[in-house]
């Protein structure tokens, strides 16, 4: 079934705007960058998805998705997660996909290879509508909606938007699971979330180089996962 990633990205002005208490301005946006290039690795590197499809008004990192092949979407609006995710699947939906993932661009620990499981076990083979939803670590929000179609309900993000996309599953008629994903579970909104990354990163010494490197984490370094 073929596959899109949908991955809605805040000018970096303006994201993690809860962190402005415990970080600085300037590590604050240099951290959004770096998540944001980290979850682009981890997609590309998906053999599931074919393509990835990044809503943004973030010129920079509209700029750097030559390398990974993404699809830019402009957000002139930036009203929002979810207006922005509507705008990648309708994206999606022209382009001929069967489905999406929508995922944040502040999930830097996501690993490909879970993002395969995910995707393979729920491959959609008899054709039904379905919504996967993905939790934080939480419970309650939502950091993964795979939805097939891609507009088999709108996405709804935000606080207690588990429960809400489960709802909207249960009134489209829709076959709905939660699944934990391991390596999607951990956005980064507070401190205390980036306190549990930087736990996460010095337990597996791989992956997310360019978060690791900005947050001083050891691990491998960008020319021994991207050699030249």
């Amino acid at each position: 079934m073929r596959t899109a990633a949908v991955l809605p990205v805040k000018r970096f002005t303006r994201a993690k705007q809860r962190l402005s208490t415990s970080v600085a301005d300037a590590l604050r946006r240099e951290l959004a960058g770096a998540m944001v290039a980290d979850v682009l690795d981890a997609l590309a590197r998906s053999e599931a998805i074919e393509q990835t499809i990044l809503v943004t008004r973030e010129q920079s990192v509209a700029q750097a998705t030559g390398a990974h092949g993404a699809i830019v979407v402009a957000d002139d609006g930036e009203t929002g997660q979810s207006a922005a995710a509507l705008l990648g699947i309708a994206r999606a939906l022209e382009e001929g996909f069967e489905r999406v993932l929508c995922v944040p661009g502040d999930c830097p620990a996501l690993e490909a290879d879970e993002l395969d499981a995910l995707l393979h076990a729920h491959s959609g083979g008899a054709g039904e509508p379905a919504a996967v939803i993905v939790p934080d670590r939480h419970g309650t929000g939502t950091n993964g909606l795979l939805l097939a179609p891609p507009d088999a309900i709108a996405p709804s993000f935000g606080p207690g938007s588990c429960e809400r996309h489960r709802a909207l599953a249960r009134s489209a008629n829709l076959a709905c699971r939660i699944e934990l994903v391991p390596s999607l579970l951990l956005d980064i909104d507070t401190g205390s979330d980036l306190d549990a990354l930087r736990e996460r990163l010095a337990a597996h010494p791989s992956g997310a180089p360019r978060t690791r490197a900005v947050l001083g984490v050891p691990g491998p370094s960008l020319a021994s996962v991207h050699p030249a």
